[in-house]
């Protein structure tokens, strides 16, 4: 690990800065900014960074490729230092205005403990993905930079730069502040909050737990700021779920959110457990909270209900019988 230790000499971690600001935009694309498209986690299939370039230039934009995209290393797209490389060059880059994910999978968290928050927070720029991209999305947050949870290379590869998903994510790179109207849920409690908007992964921003540097919803972070808690998952059981619900309980998280905005669960066996579904689950363990909650909204691994979502940016959550409407502010 030298050469990470070289990659890291000039910065500094300044914590106490990071924990007390609320997050701000990095700034937003025009036409002609170039997007790094870099590996994170895992090995994206062939094609994959190719198609989400192409995609970005049809929008617009230029395009750089990290050097290790699809290196393969175990489970991961190379190793740490090479994955920590492409990222710290493309970070640096004054060129470079976002960095969009080619895939989640496994391996981003490793990237963190090389990475402090005030290199974050000198160098802000948006960071694209979901799923095991969601540690990259907490460490933007405890650094004072908005984030964006959206669709990934594999998902522009599938359903092109036209999609009305992806357009979603143009416009949101571009500057658009999303109001989304979504259909109401039997299960939804009625409300209206605002507060900043975190989440992603259940199961990765759970890993994070006890990290009081990288974890947005860290106790003493949550307990400066109102929150709005998303959370999604893929391939987790019931009782699993249940064992995040309470860390999050234990942790005060659950007793000091002003909303929760729960997304699509997907590829988990049901019925189980003597319940039908997540979402039946998820209401028995909620039922007593006293604020908004919403169900099914688009956020999930179903890359087809996964709108884009500015992690940190304040939002106001309006849950009625008719909808739920989740409004991001400048």
């Amino acid at each position: 690990m030298k050469k990470i230790a070289l990659l890291l000499m000039a910065a500094t971690i300044t914590l106490g800065a990071a924990m007390a600001q609320t997050p701000k935009a990095p700034a937003f694309l025009k036409k002609g900014d170039t997007v790094a498209i870099l590996s994170l986690a895992s090995t994206p299939k062939d094609g994959v960074a190719e198609a989400g370039a192409a995609a970005l230039r049809q929008w617009g934009f230029n395009v750089v490729t990290g050097k290790h995209v699809y290196s393969k290393h175990g489970m991961y797209a190379g190793t740490t230092e090479e994955r920590l490389a492409d990222f710290m060059e493309a970070l640096r880059n004054p060129n470079v205005k976002a960095i969009l994910s080619t895939r989640g999978g496994y391996g981003s968290s490793l990237l963190l403990p090389y990475i402090p928050l005030d290199t974050l927070k000198r160098y802000p720029k948006w960071i694209i993905g979901y799923s095991d991209i969601t540690s990259m999305h907490s460490a933007q947050v405890r650094a004072g930079n908005m984030s964006l949870h959206a669709n990934m290379c594999g998902a522009l590869k599938e359903r092109g730069a036209s999609d009305p998903l992806s357009l979603m994510l143009r416009d949101v790179l571009m500057g658009k502040y999303p109001d989304y109207d979504v259909p109401a849920h039997p299960l939804n409690h009625y409300g209206k909050a605002s507060g900043i908007l975190v989440g992603g992964n259940m199961a990765v921003f759970s890993n994070l737990a006890g990290s009081a540097q990288y974890d947005f919803l860290d106790r003493d972070f949550v307990a400066k700021h109102d929150i709005i808690l998303f959370f999604e998952d893929v391939s987790e059981s019931m009782p699993r779920v249940m064992s995040m619900l309470t860390l999050l309980k234990l942790k005060g998280v659950l007793d000091s959110v002003k909303g929760i905005v729960i997304g699509r669960f997907t590829d988990y066996p049901h019925p189980a457990y003597g319940y039908d579904d997540m979402p039946k689950l998820l209401n028995e363990y909620l039922a007593d909270y006293k604020i908004p909650i919403c169900y099914d909204f688009p956020a999930s691994h179903d890359e087809a209900w996964n709108y884009p979502l500015i992690e940190g940016c304040r939002v106001t959550l309006d849950v009625t019988p008719q909808s739920t409407r989740l409004t991001f502010h400048k």
